[in-house]
């Protein structure tokens, strides 16, 4: 079965690279496609349709046709008011999820990123990669309205927290959002772009489309899969590239995975501050390194040394997120960074820090960001760009003195 899978796929690349390109993907038809995956995509999942409906659920997990966790609110549930019939008809799913995109699953592929027609972000792998049958991973897509006084409303940050950050943006400072999966990084990237001026000229690379920022002058660039020789690909490298050569005043990296982080860094040493991106790491300082470490893995050659005292010397600060015991996302500190000090290591120091206080009878953590007491480096900057009326909350921290 899967040698016939194989000869399928190599059959239908084969075809492609011998097919001539087309203009018959007009846009009526791409609408039109859209529709029929929208309602086909529908009918497969409908075993999942109330969770697909339900606007407060932001992951949907299946492991096999029998069983199904969602998130919502920041905790997994068992979801026990629908299954899939057979391993059959959760394959149909998952083979329509990835035609949709373009994309082929199954024989010598035991997996693929996809996307449902609402945008949703979807991984799949099946056996025998998957030994207890098909998993989707869908990640919901939700309009953004994501804004700082919205966090502020969450809980997320401080009205003072919400402004620093607010005036640090706008001071064309690099700012990388580090944090654990579902912490929240990708939502505070979203609000933290509103501080951007709307005359600004923004480039956004993401792997997958998540974004979708406010200002008018900006530009969305999404990495590619290799689907054949006629479509090898592109990478966020690649797309690095091009954006250097498209004049941004900003750069927004959705996440850096790879090799790309050399490219990012590089850029905000050469004139392209007020950068901003997002990275897996559990701490500033382990942002930095991993910054450092994927920096190494681009294919440009550089001793460590070289990556630790780029990576030093462009990232400003680090913003640490993190999703709590109690499913609630709060941001854990906002640290400047320092350079390195006698031992090469990375210095950061924390401008605002969560305080946990104690838990409450529904199991809430009760606590808060809050001022550390440090002055940044920055601190008379808004004074001298003429941005003190944006100075309000945080004059405890920006002064013209300091």
């Amino acid at each position: 079965m899967s040698e016939r899978i194989e000869r399928e796929d190599k059959s239908v690349e084969d075809r492609r690279d011998q097919e001539p390109e087309t203009d018959s993907n007009s846009q009526e038809t791409e609408v039109g496609l859209k529709e029929i995956y929208a309602k086909s995509t529908r009918y497969f999942l409908g075993p999942v349709a109330p969770l697909l409906d339900d606007p407060d659920v932001s992951d949907i997990l299946i492991n096999g046709p029998d069983v199904v966790y969602y998130e919502k609110k920041g905790k997994l549930h068992l979801f026990t008011e629908g299954r899939f019939s057979s391993n059959e008809a959760l394959t149909a799913a998952a083979v329509n999820i990835a035609e949709y995109s373009g994309r082929r699953v199954g024989g010598v592929r035991h997996s693929v990123d996809a996307r449902l027609p609402d945008g949703s972000r979807v991984h799949v792998i099946v056996p025998p990669s998957a030994r207890q049958g098909v998993c989707i991973s869908i990640r919901r897509f939700k309009k953004s309205s994501f804004n700082l006084d919205r966090m502020i409303s969450y809980g997320t940050m401080t009205a003072e927290v919400a402004e620093f950050l607010r005036v640090a943006v706008k001071l064309h400072k690099n700012i990388v959002i580090s944090g654990g999966t579902g912490s929240g990084k990708t939502s505070l990237l979203n609000a933290l772009s509103t501080a951007i001026p709307d005359e600004e000229r923004i480039i956004v690379i993401e792997d997958s489309s998540e974004l979708q920022l406010n200002q008018p002058h900006t530009v969305y660039l999404e990495a590619q899969p290799y689907i054949s020789k006629s479509q090898p690909g592109v990478t966020i490298r690649e797309l690095f590239k091009d954006t250097l050569r498209m004049r941004p005043d900003r750069i927004v990296v959705g996440e850096v995975r790879s090799g790309e982080a050399l490219d990012l860094i590089q850029s905000m040493l050469s004139g392209h501050e007020g950068s901003l991106t997002t990275v897996h790491a559990n701490t500033p300082r382990d942002a930095a390194v991993r910054l450092e470490t994927l920096s190494m893995m681009s294919d440009v050659e550089i001793p460590s040394y070289v990556a630790r005292t780029q990576v030093a010397s462009a990232v400003h600060l680090v913003i640490q997120t993190a999703r709590l015991s109690d499913g609630t996302r709060r941001l854990q500190n906002v640290a400047e960074g320092l350079g390195l000090d006698e031992k090469n290591q990375y210095v950061f120091k924390d401008i605002y820090k969560f305080r946990r206080r104690s838990v409450d009878e529904q199991g809430m953590i009760v606590g808060g960001i809050e001022r550390t007491g440090y002055v940044p480096t920055f601190a008379r900057e808004p004074f001298e760009r003429g941005m003190e009326d944006l100075i309000v909350e945080t004059r405890g921290v920006f002064a013209p003195e300091n």
